[in-house]
């Protein structure tokens, strides 16, 4: 009570201090106060009635005007004093009614009214101390306590309120109703409540909004605990009713004791109005939500409060934010920032309710997280779920790896997108900027992810809290950024340079201002590989040059790091003292905007770009010019520059540098075509490679072998004589054509006829009929026409290169003809190759392989690596001329993703023109299998170097390996949807490459239909067909199973993608067609090549890619469909065009996938292993040495080992799927669950027994391994079944496991017969098994027991004996001693208990006394 009394006192004594001077100012203003009562303002009273008499005898002295009433005693002395006088009053009890009359003419006065309903003040005397408490209390509540006179006091005080209605706090500046209905507060006893309690609610339904919101909040403190439920449903049906009392209302509700139906009831209501309640009273319905939530239904609640708030309503647009700000007038641009400014701070505290509901209530956390994790459409998730994710990791230490786990789910399932990310910050930055921290540690761990949805989410966040916060949060993001980049991961170093690029980009003054930090990478550049140094330096160069003054230390800092790098005689160091470089040229020579004024206004900065862009070229040029290696790799960094920039770059700056490209390339490469060179090299020079035949006048030639011949074999006579002289070789060839292409295309809009001779002259090599001549041939010799033909191939790959988008029609003739020349010269490469000795030292093909790797920009192996690659190349067949390249793949010219338009190309005319310019004839030019092969094979090997399928996973621990994207330097300035965007503009040809394979398969099946011993197919071309159609499957396979499909933003990329193998069966109808249905044609389209798969691994490729379309959703007829086609292919013949079965470890890998494929996929996978197991192996047992089952053609002696480990491992994952036995389960589902146990025990008991024909060590592995997982899977989850259903079910169970215990003695012998090989990879099986076999044993005798039969139990030896049940002699004697002591105890004797399960379950399943239901 006292706590109460003093709530009471600070609320009337406020209104006393605020009323205080407007009552005097009301005293001056109005006229109707009485002179009288004006002069009696400073005393008592005058003219005492009954009322006044009463109350000074009692005690009371009433003032008038400004002064308080005054007690002299003790209130409840006041009290009794009055009731006493009252009732001893002679005219008791008319007294009280006259008593009542005073009061309330008292009170006409509002003077007096006021000092009526305000505290007391205690009566001082001089020289004496006062008896009264400090606090008292008001008159009116005073007499409110006194029980003769409540009822007619409330009367009064609730007939005065309606006086007020419109005066509340007007005039007199005192809130009168408020006053009064404080005095109802806290009564020690009220006569009628409910009276009372009835008036206040009618006075509710009359009063003005101020009124009634008193009068709801004082509630709670009038009412009695009887009253509660009542009241609480009238305001439950008032705030239904409207939304001004929402406030008042739930303020009073959450301090009455409800019960649990009413409570939800009144919740419900709540939530009823979150959609439409003002922005300002949300946080308080928020709050009563969830501060009266309960666990059971704590879900279910938070749930249907999720749906409701919708943070968007809560802030304004961007756009009319933007339009707001240019009103012109200032009174509205200034209300329409504060409201902005109201609407955050609603926001805020809103956020806060929710951040204290978290904290302080556990299951408001998990519920919320369950909420979320609980809505499955992507629709359904808001910018709320992502902020009370943060929310919950940032508050709750416990949840913060559930968030997480949630977080990353959703991002996966694109339920969260990289926009909602972007709306929450840049609508509520203010609430989001608490939550910082988490935000750091999310976007660092989700770095980290194998998921590339993850990845980009993580460094958007990065991005998007740099753009919203402050400088110390930037900071910090910067921070974070150069510690990725530092730490050495590849993954985490790409994305956080590209973070960093894209800020560069997009706030570069921002980011200038912790340039220092970006700084601190170049001390950290030896883990950088090429591609990454070259976005380092454009980061740097970027904040370097975009802002003059500022940038100038970082321009300091790079030409001191660049010519350290140049000048060292490290070559790693002088490749990125080059790519460092040019990335600076290509900064400063980048054109400026008008608006930057920097090249505009001020010509002194002109003059200074200019300086440091003929200082860095000549340090570059000076550095380069003696080291072929070295200006090839500066060449194809100035190509890169040009192709990158697309036009930014102004080419007139570099003025010097292309004037002396074409002037020196004619001159160094390029010579008149003569039939005779002069000269003594060491081959005869031949030209060869003319597509310009008939234009005798003019003719060039590339003066290739000269140049070899003058590089490889003069390189040693030179030594150091010409240090002034610039030095020529072919390693430049390629690279300086490619700068000169596509510099010519810049300038001429993409024409490239002012150098068109180039792609028809021919090439001075030499004969290249090598075949039968290599052996006579010495080791300089067959390596320098090794190194001739690198560089010709490169030659005409960079031809390729540049001339295959022109589209003039002869020029396309061309290039198909030099794919033809390319395919020619790798068929001769592969032969040289193949004929070539091995030698221990390093050789000049070496040399030629690293100059291209040079010319590629990616160099610089070191000579250790490169002669493995020579043995493994020296190590292949010699029968396959291209199996010898694949090692050489990255020191080829690496081939441009538009070069790929030739698969449009589907026959081509070239037209060959006589002297007039007339047509003289025409041949059809036609893109063949040989390149058709070539093309497809460089494309696969592309696609899946950049296009990370879905089921890929980073490793944690990568292990130090060179650089990945060596032979990948251009595709590598792609991003994975530039490529993906690339293959599906080319899914068109590709699938009519595809329906033409699959038409000569079909030809040939029909063609050789019948014909068994002697098929009449071309074995070669049949081969290079087989080869196209498996690029071709893989080409689809990598593009369909890109994990960047999983992003929502990639959705409509993989729409257009599946559209064109829809629109295959359907032609114009799959415009509108739902994502589904474009799914399911498109997977029809692609299951109508099964019938044409020309070899195994073609079928394996096939599965895979229909699997991965089918994944988009895998529905249940796909999985049928995916079932069946396995299974055909598994019972499909699998014969090579020679007449061989296909074998060997890639076949046996495809049909282990294959195999898994088929069971995981098929309806009953016990069904589909025992059909195996039944039918499959015992043909297989029964067939001749080298034979195969006649069911699975595929199952043969070689490929059981593949068999016999699906099968166990399906067999041991599927029945982990049978639920566990339940004291509530039915008997007809017990039974059900029994029946398909004893499928799966009599499956096992079948494979376990074929050891006994089957003995291989990878056999018996497999059998040790997985069937100690299937007894542990009995154990866990068939045992409780067992116990539950013994009584109802005996005879089955007791068949159960005598089948079972077959199984385990088998399982025994394999354990003995691991010891006596003593083969270190069985035995180490041993142990564990044994210890379940043990478990087992034991888990049976409990079993019994737990069903009163017992006594059917009792534990025998089991003898060790071999695979073929032959008992071990070594351990007779042990057998024997062990016979004499108590058979309980024999565990202690054998290494494991397994040994006594052959009596143990012959004990439960029969022998002995048969076990007897109680």
């Amino acid at each position: 009570m006292v706590s109460k009394r003093k709530l009471s006192k600070t609320d009337a004594s406020g209104e006393s201090c605020k009323t205080d001077l407007p009552s005097r100012c009301s005293e001056t203003k109005k006229p109707r106060i009485s002179d009288k009562e004006k002069a009696s303002a400073h005393g008592g009273v005058e003219n005492e009635g009954v009322f006044e008499e009463l109350l000074r005898t009692s005690g009371i002295i009433l003032k008038a005007g400004e002064g308080q009433n005054e007690i002299a005693v003790d209130q409840m002395a006041f009290q009794k004093k009055l009731c006493l006088a009252l009732e001893k009053h002679p005219t008791y009890p008319g007294v009280v009614k006259e008593f009542v009359s005073g009061l309330e003419s008292h009170i006409k006065d509002r003077n007096q009214f006021k000092n009526c309903l305000l505290p007391c003040t205690p009566m001082r005397t001089e020289g004496s101390r006062t008896l009264v408490h400090s606090y008292c209390e008001s008159l009116i509540k005073l007499l409110l306590g006194i029980k003769i006179l409540q009822p007619a006091v409330i009367t009064l005080l609730l007939e005065k309120i309606p006086e007020f209605f419109f005066d509340i706090v007007g005039t007199f500046g005192t809130n009168f109703p408020r006053l009064i209905v404080n005095q109802f507060k806290w009564l020690d006893k009220l006569l009628d409540s409910q009276d009372l309690v009835k008036k206040l609610m009618q006075m509710v339904s009359v009063s003005p909004v101020p009124i009634q919101h008193d009068i709801i909040t004082s509630l709670p403190e009038i009412l009695e605990d009887s009253q509660q439920s009542e009241v609480a449903r009238e305001l439950s049906c008032l705030l239904k009713q409207g939304r001004r009392l929402t406030v008042p209302i739930l303020d009073a509700l959450s301090r009455l004791d409800l019960d649990a139906a009413l409570l939800v009831e009144v919740r419900q209501s709540a939530m009823t109005i979150v959609p439409s309640v003002k922005l300002e009273d949300l946080p308080v319905v928020v709050k009563f939500i969830l501060h009266n939530v309960k666990a059971a239904d704590a879900v279910e609640v938070i749930s249907d409060l999720r749906k409701s708030l919708d943070l968007s309503s809560c802030v304004l647009p961007l756009q009319i934010l933007g339009s707001q700000k240019q009103l012109k007038s200032q009174v509205q641009a200034s209300s329409s920032v504060s409201q902005v400014t109201t609407s955050q701070n609603c926001v805020k505290l809103l956020f806060d309710v929710i951040k204290l509901a978290v904290r302080f209530q556990k299951d408001v956390s998990e519920a919320w997280i369950k909420a979320i994790e609980n809505s499955t459409s992507v629709s359904d998730h808001k910018v709320l779920d992502l902020i009370v994710l943060l929310l919950i990791h940032s508050t709750n230490t416990k949840n913060r790896k559930q968030t997480e786990k949630v977080l990353r789910s959703k991002i996966r399932l694109g339920c969260m997108p990289e926009q909602l990310m972007q709306n929450a910050f840049q609508n509520h930055s203010m609430v989001i900027k608490d939550f910082f921290p988490s935000i750091l540690a999310l976007a660092q761990t989700f770095l980290h992810s194998a998921h590339p949805a993850i990845v980009s989410f993580g460094s958007c966040m990065y991005k998007q809290a740099f753009a919203a916060f402050d400088s110390y949060c930037q900071q910090e993001v910067v921070t974070a950024l150069v510690t990725h980049v530092c730490s050495g991961n590849e993954t985490e170093l790409d994305i956080s340079l590209d973070v960093l690029t894209d800020l560069v980009l997009l706030h570069t003054s921002l980011l200038m201002r912790y340039a220092t930090f970006v700084k601190t990478i170049l001390d950290s550049t030896q883990k950088l590989n090429p591609c990454q140094i070259r976005k380092l330096f454009y980061i740097l160069s970027t904040l370097a040059f975009s802002q003059r003054q500022e940038g100038s230390y970082i321009q300091d800092d790079m030409h001191m790091v660049i010519r350290k790098w140049l000048s060292s005689t490290v070559p790693n160091h002088k490749q990125m003292g080059i790519i460092g470089a040019v990335t600076m040229i290509g900064s400063v020579a980048l054109k400026r905007n008008e608006g930057d004024g920097s090249s505009l206004e001020r010509p002194e900065l002109n003059s200074e770009r200019d300086g440091q862009l003929s200082t860095l070229l000549d340090l570059v040029g000076f550095c380069c010019e003696q080291t072929p290696e070295v200006l090839a790799l500066y060449y194809d960094e100035l190509a890169n520059l040009i192709e990158k920039q697309k036009g930014d770059l102004d080419l007139q700056l570099l003025d010097e540098l292309w004037k002396s490209l074409v002037e020196d390339f004619p001159s160094d490469f390029v010579v008149d075509l003569n039939p005779t060179v002069d000269g003594s090299f060491l081959f005869p020079v031949k030209s060869l490679y003319n597509l310009d035949e008939d234009e005798s006048q003019g003719a060039i030639a590339i003066n290739l072998l000269p140049l070899v011949s003058h590089s490889e074999l003069g390189r040693v006579t030179d030594g150091m004589n010409n240090q002034s002289k610039r030095v020529v070789s072919p390693i430049c060839l390629s690279p300086c054509f490619r700068l000169l292409r596509l510099y010519t295309g810049k300038q001429n809009n993409g024409s490239l006829e002012e150098i068109d001779a180039l792609l028809g002259c021919p090439l001075y090599l030499t004969d290249l009929e090598v075949e039968g001549k290599l052996d006579s041939l010495s080791k300089q010799e067959r390596e320098f026409l090794c190194s001739l033909l690198f560089y010709a191939l490169n030659w005409f790959r960079e031809v390729v290169n540049a001339f295959c988008q022109q589209q003039d029609a002869e020029m396309k003739g061309k290039v198909l003809t030099r794919l033809q020349n390319i395919t020619e010269l790798q068929n001769v490469l592969g032969k040289c190759l193949a004929g070539r000795k091995k030698k221990t030292d390093g050789s000049k093909a070496g040399s030629a392989d690293r100059s291209q790797a040079d010319d590629s920009s990616e160099g610089n192996q070191p000579d250790t690596e490169l002669s493995e690659l020579e043995k493994t190349a020296a190590e292949r067949e010699a029968g396959n001329p291209l199996a010898q390249l694949q090692s050489y793949r990255p020191y080829f010219r690496e081939l441009d993703l538009e070069v790929f338009t030739v698969l449009h190309c589907g026959l081509l005319t070239k037209s060959v023109l006589d002297t007039e310019m007339h047509t003289e004839s025409r041949e059809v030019v036609q893109l063949g299998p040989a390149e058709l092969c070539f093309l497809l094979d460089d494309l696969c090997w592309k696609l899946e170097h950049v296009l990370t399928p879905g089921s890929a996973r980073r490793a944690p621990f990568p292990k130090e390996r060179g650089y990945k994207d060596i032979g990948f330097s251009h595709l590598c300035q792609r991003s994975p949807k530039e490529v993906a965007v690339c293959v599906v503009k080319l899914l068109k040809p590709l699938c009519n490459h595809m329906e033409n394979m699959h038409n000569y398969f079909q030809a040939v099946v029909i063609q050789n239909r019948g014909v068994e011993d002697e098929p009449g197919v071309n074995i070669q071309e049949h081969q290079l067909m087989c080869s196209c159609y498996q690029q071709l499957l893989l080409t689809f396979r990598s593009l369909f199973a890109w994990n960047g499909f999983s992003q929502h933003e990639n959705t409509d990329l993989l729409r257009s993608a599946l559209q064109v193998l829809a629109d295959r069966l359907k032609p114009g109808e799959t415009e509108f067609l739902p994502l589904e249905e474009l799914i399911s044609e498109s997977f029809h389209y692609l299951l109508n090549f099964q019938q044409s798969v020309p070899s195994f691994h073609c079928a394996f490729i096939l599965t895979q890619l229909l699997i991965a379309i089918a994944e988009k959703p895998m529905a249940g007829w796909k999985k049928e469909k995916m079932a069946s086609l396995a299974k055909q292919f598994l019972c499909q013949s699998w014969v090579k065009p020679s007449g061989d079965r296909e074998k060997g470890s890639q076949f046996n890998s495809a049909l282990h996938t294959l195999l898994c494929v088929y069971l995981e996929h098929t309806d009953n996978i016990l069904k589909a292993v025992e059909e195996i197991s039944s039918v499959g192996v015992p043909e297989l047992i029964n067939s001749a040495k080298d034979g195969c089952s006649s069911t699975y053609p595929t199952l043969s002696r070689q490929t059981f080992p593949v068999f016999f480990r699906v099968m166990m491992a399906q067999l041991e994952s599927s029945v982990k799927s049978i639920p566990a036995g339940k004291p509530s389960d039915s008997s007809e589902v017990q039974l059900e669950k029994l029946l398909r146990w004893n499928i799966a025990v009599r499956n096992f008991h079948i494979l376990i027994n074929l050891v006994k024909v089957f003995d291989s060590r990878p056999v018996l592995s497999i059998c040790l391994k997985y069937g100690r997982l299937f007894v542990e899977a009995f154990l866990k989850l068939a045992m409780p079944l067992l116990d539950y259903s013994f009584k109802k079910h005996r005879d089955d169970v007791q068949s159960l496991l005598k089948t079972l215990q077959l199984s385990t003695r088998q399982l025994h012998h394999m354990c003995g017969h691991s010891k006596i090989r003593q083969d270190i990879g069985l035995t180490n099986h041993v142990p564990l098994l044994k210890k379940s076999l043990e478990q087992f044993v034991y888990r049976v005798k409990a079993m019994l027991a737990f069903n009163h039969c017992q006594e059917a139990f009792w534990v025998g030896i089991l003898k060790n004996r071999d695979l073929q049940g032959e008992e071990i002699l070594s351990q007779a004697s042990e057998e024997r001693d062990s016979e004499e002591e108590d058979s309980a105890e024999s565990p202690a004797e054998e290494p494991s208990g397994s040994d006594t399960d052959a009596r143990d379950e012959d004990g439960a399943a029969g022998p002995g006394p048969s076990p007897t239901a109680p």
